[in-house]
């Protein structure tokens, strides 16, 4: 199978038969940085056959801050991607960090599909986004049932915000739980940075459902980053 490139696309975060989600976070330094690490990826990639029937898809976002990236990339299950790294990463990471001398390579995480996935605004239903919102609590000690209980709460307090604070321009959001149980990443599709940013504007003081979510037991802390589809990668015929 050949690699196909789409740029500036993004993933179907509910994809059929994904049954593990990695997500790692690059630091390049400057946005052409950036670009020209985006652009080393490809290259990389598109240069050699697919790896694995696998791996389903494997994405790119550049993070407004002009200076992170973030990795997407869904498999049918854990072993695949552990295969990959023995016989396929080494060569293209190679590759990209003779193009782009000096990347840090942050942190990995290992996912489970989405636990839920809700709708932000009816009327943006369908809508291409624009930005992916990566929103990452961290809790002390694996428990899965807080994990999903996190979740729950946010949900719930998402529902409570419908006629209060209505998410124009917000798409959907989609919480994965780590397979280790210590975190929650909720990856919100967004029309665009800017609905994001009016909407945390019109948040004002906490409600009692979202002092549930802030309060929850075992929650050791969170942050919201920004991202915009960059690079979309999936096999070809």
């Amino acid at each position: 199978m050949n690699t196909v490139a789409h740029p500036h696309a993004r993933p179907d975060l509910t994809r059929p038969g994904t049954g593990r989600v990695l997500v790692s976070t690059w630091r390049v330094g400057t946005p052409e940085r950036q670009r020209a690490a985006v652009e080393a990826i490809r290259t990389a990639w598109e240069s050699r056959p697919w790896p694995d029937p696998r791996l389903l898809s494997y994405s790119v976002h550049t993070g407004t801050d002009g200076d992170t990236l973030l990795h997407h990339s869904q498999w049918t299950d854990e072993q695949a991607y552990h295969d990959f790294v023995r016989t396929h990463r080494d060569g293209r990471n190679a590759e990209i960090d003779a193009a782009v001398p000096g990347i840090e390579r942050v942190v990995l995480h290992h996912y489970a599909p989405p636990y839920r996935s809700v709708p932000l605004d009816p009327a943006s239903a369908g809508a291409v986004p624009g930005v992916l919102v990566a929103v990452e609590a961290e809790f002390a000690g694996a428990d899965a049932a807080r994990q999903r209980a996190w979740v729950d709460a946010v949900c719930a307090a998402l529902a409570d915000d419908a006629g209060k604070r209505p998410a124009h321009g917000g798409i959907g959001a989609h919480f994965h739980l780590s397979a280790d149980g210590t975190r929650v990443l909720n990856l919100a599709e967004w029309a665009s940075g800017r609905a994001h940013e009016d909407w945390l504007s019109g948040e004002g003081p906490l409600g009692e459902a979202w002092t549930a979510v802030h309060r929850h037991p075992g929650l050791t802390g969170s942050r919201v980053r920004r991202y915009a589809p960059a690079l979309s990668l999936s096999p070809g015929a």
